[in-house]
């Protein structure tokens, strides 16, 4: 296993051959870093302005490039405010966060990270299943005053289970390959199917409807798009076996919220983990928290809401009350957003953005966003 002095030797390293490549000054601002992220990029980029912004709002309109993370969310109305941004590095696979077609509206350049999780993703998803087969949240929870029961909080072998995964690309494929390990048939829905590769890592597509039929476990890791989007809803998840366990680490809109609380209300899913949702603020603070700052956030602001806007407002505060609740249940293990989260991954982020970055200012953009 590499260790953090071993991973910082190869970032000298990897530091010295990139800065040698940079030459024109700009002005870079970067958004949701941490200590550690603004040590390795201000070193990086030394010849350049580099400065570190609390949240997008604090971003000066003199920026000229602009790395984020998925919690910033640049709009038409944010790239008008700072006409000289050229280039949006989302150190992120996703771009759901970034308004596209206002970044090519304006000749704005948006680079993301193709590849740096796969591995720890796949890890990731496989703790909150086994989380969720051995009922591990139960188990903290469960009466330490004597009354304890195994019969309660008794949970299954993956073993011989079959393991059904929606979206079979770089990390379905990881996910694939780590089940056989605990001996799971593997089946897979994709819009593209390689034969070669499930012959090669012993899985089988088939169609949704089979998958949802047949699976006892079922993993999201499909791209969001208006196909996929709330995949799984009402009506599919009543095709699903009873007592399914459902785990997504991909797309928080993939999953209709409202519809797995029925589903864990009514039996039909017997458990859901979570690192992602539709509104994933409640991952990190409560919801009460987050409804007092948007109603002083709404106070403040001198703009008068339409209807729309009003309707919109009701639909975030619902989905935000429903979230809350979700994530209170014994039989749903959740963490927020932080499946990508290993030493290794994160290295390997840091790397492929100051790439970007570098390209960028070089004349050769690398990893664009059509």
């Amino acid at each position: 296993m590499q260790s953090r002095f071993d991973l910082q030797r190869e970032n000298a390293c990897f530091l010295s051959s990139t800065n040698s490549a940079i030459h024109t000054a700009v002005i870079i601002y970067f958004t949701e870093t941490e200590p550690d992220e603004q040590e390795f990029f201000a070193n990086a980029l030394a010849e350049h302005d580099v400065r570190f912004a609390p949240q997008l709002e604090d971003v000066g309109e003199d920026a000229e490039i602009l790395s984020l993370f998925i919690y910033s969310k640049v709009t038409a109305e944010f790239l008008a405010a700072h006409p000289r941004v050229k280039l949006v590095a989302t150190r992120s696979t996703g771009a759901e966060h970034i308004d596209l077609k206002a970044c090519r509206a304006r000749g704005v350049i948006v680079s993301y990270i193709p590849f740096f999780g796969d591995t720890t993703v796949a890890e990731h998803t496989f703790a909150l299943i086994l989380a969720l087969s051995r009922r591990l949240r139960e188990v903290m929870l469960a009466p330490k005053n004597g009354r304890f029961s195994y019969e309660a909080t008794r949970g299954f072998e993956l073993y011989g289970k079959t393991l059904g995964i929606i979206g079979m690309g770089r990390i379905g494929e990881r996910v694939a390959d780590l089940a056989h390990a605990f001996k799971m048939r593997v089946l897979a829905y994709d819009v593209e199917q390689s034969a070669v590769t499930a012959q090669n890592l012993g899985f089988e597509f088939v169609p949704l409807d089979k998958l949802l039929a047949d699976s006892d476990v079922i993993s999201l890791h499909a791209t969001l798009s208006a196909a996929t989007y709330h995949i799984l809803n009402r009506e599919t998840l009543a095709k699903c076996r009873r007592g399914v366990l459902v785990v997504n680490t991909a797309r928080g809109s993939l999953l209709d919220t409202h519809a797995l609380r029925e589903a864990l209300d009514s039996g039909q899913v017997g458990g859901a983990g979570l690192d992602v949702l539709q509104d994933e603020r409640v991952m990190r603070q409560s919801a009460s928290r987050i409804i007092t700052a948007d109603i002083v956030q709404h106070l403040r602001s001198d703009a008068v809401a339409t209807e729309e806007r009003d309707a919109d407002r009701l639909r975030e505060l619902r989905e935000l009350v429903l979230s809350d609740d979700l994530l209170s249940r014994s039989n749903v293990v959740f963490t927020p957003h932080v499946a990508f989260n290993s030493i290794e991954a994160t290295q390997r982020m840091r790397r492929a953005t100051l790439e970007n970055i570098s390209g960028f200012v070089a004349g050769t953009p690398a990893n664009v966003l059509p």
